[in-house]
């Protein structure tokens, strides 16, 4: 299943869980680090100027925080609230349940989280039409040389986003935020 939206969640284990049921790009909060992380802050606010962005936090009072937060720091009219139900349980990774007893994202179903992203699996074209790959970057001195994080910089810099993202979050932020060619014209590579 194909979602062209970005999907936001707070930590690595909610982001393995929706890459069983998903194509798309997932990005985390890493829990309340949200609230320190200027740069995460910044690409989060940059991927919302082209396009909605999905929050899915869990249903404790720490998702309640952190999609608060969010609100705070995000129009409200660029983010698509799924709320997961409310469901007692533990984490099968966890030795205890966490502190109010309910399960997080990670701990849906596949099922019931294909279910609540159903509606949004149409409208992947801009994602999913973008060609652009690790080896773009490769050619043009993203990756692979030895000034390829002070080019990254500069290059993220360009298009509004922060400074030091790694390669594969750097490409995956660009794949929302530009066509192709856009990418072309502003590494300075042409068709």
């Amino acid at each position: 299943m194909k979602i062209g939206y970005p999907i936001v969640v707070e930590g690595q284990y909610d982001r393995l869980r929706l890459q069983n049921v998903v194509d798309a790009q997932i990005l985390t909060t890493d829990g309340f680090g949200i609230f320190n992380k200027q740069e995460k802050r910044a690409l989060l606010q940059a991927l919302a100027k082209k396009t909605p962005l999905i929050v899915m936090t869990d249903s404790d009072g720490a998702g309640k925080l952190i999609r608060s937060h969010l609100t705070s720091v995000i129009p409200a009219d660029r983010l698509i609230h799924l709320y997961i139900p409310r469901v007692e349980g533990k984490e099968r990774r966890k030795a205890q349940p966490s502190a109010e007893g309910v399960l997080g994202v990670e701990g849906m179903e596949n099922d019931l989280l294909r279910e609540m992203l159903a509606p949004y699996e149409m409208g992947a074209e801009r994602q999913t039409d973008n060609p652009l790959t690790k080896t773009d970057f490769y050619i043009d001195g993203l990756t692979g040389a030895e000034d390829s994080a002070a080019r990254r910089d500069e290059f993220a810099a360009k298009l509004g986003l922060p400074p030091r993202m790694t390669p594969n979050a750097l490409l995956a932020a660009v794949r929302v935020l530009c066509t192709y060619e856009e990418y072309l014209r502003t590494v300075g590579r042409e068709k």
